[in-house]
């Protein structure tokens, strides 16, 4: 019987080389065959060199699983890459289900060991360069209908905006989406302050980053698109020397 390989599945992070975890480095020398989106090796090139890497385009993420599957049943260790976290929108969950799939077809092969490496997300990223605007309970929802319909994200935005969550919004506006954002808007409207704090990440930690904060009010006049983060505040966040704070509820006590 064959021994079945490893499989990692790895988050590269935000795209600054100085924010890729050491586990994930370790993940990517130890594979024999490196997996992704080929705009994802441009800041590991350093790391997989010796590497077979297997580039598909974007859209083919299933592939990209399939490929990555059958490798690692095969007897390769195998490492798939994904931007920021790999279990956040991420390429860890459909691994997991090509790998279920392929071995409940085929019970007696033997699973390959699998391991997901964290990375730190969008969200992350892109709230340390706006201050602490998630320091509470937050949602986060992508405004892409591609894989969800728009009636359920809708009623995602208006429980998250109802309970007073800061909210995420990913993937605000693409080519052919434009009236999401401003629907999303309309709802915050509802149920926010007109000037609750927003801030607008694109492209968080890379040469052409942009930082911009607005307010509910406002927030559709900034140019967004499907690599911007927007991040509302609730109730309680506030500006502060063009930080966005949201007070976690801790005691501060007055200074003498």
């Amino acid at each position: 019987m064959s021994t079945a390989g490893s499989l990692y599945v790895i988050g590269l992070g935000p795209g600054d080389p100085l924010m890729l975890t050491e586990q994930a480095k370790i993940a990517l020398r130890q594979s024999q065959v490196v997996i992704g989106y080929q705009g994802y090796f441009t800041g590991v090139q350093d790391l997989v060199q010796d590497k077979e890497c297997i580039a598909l385009p974007l859209t083919q993420e299933t592939q990209r699983a399939q490929v990555a599957a059958d490798r690692a049943l095969q007897g390769d260790a195998v490492c798939v890459i994904s931007s920021g976290d790999a279990g956040i929108y991420g390429m860890a969950s459909l691994v997991l289900e090509v790998l279920e799939q392929r071995t409940a077809c085929a019970s007696a092969l033997p699973c390959p060991d699998v391991v997901v490496v964290p990375g730190i997300s969008a969200v992350n990223a892109c709230a340390s360069l706006l201050g602490a605007p998630i320091a509470h309970d937050f949602a986060v929802i992508s405004l892409s209908d591609l894989l969800t319909p728009w009636e359920l994200i809708e009623k995602r935005i208006q429980a998250a905006a109802e309970a007073d969550f800061i909210t995420v919004l990913l993937n605000p506006k693409s080519m052919r989406r434009h009236w999401q954002y401003s629907r999303a808007q309309d709802i915050f409207a509802q149920h926010r302050a007109p000037e609750t704090p927003v801030g607008l990440v694109r492209n968080a930690y890379r040469s052409d980053q942009s930082v911009t904060t607005t307010t509910v009010a406002q927030m559709t006049e900034p140019p967004v698109d499907m690599l911007t983060t927007v991040i509302i505040g609730n109730s309680q966040t506030r500006y502060w020397q063009s930080r966005m704070v949201t007070p976690r509820g801790y005691p501060i006590a007055e200074t003498p």
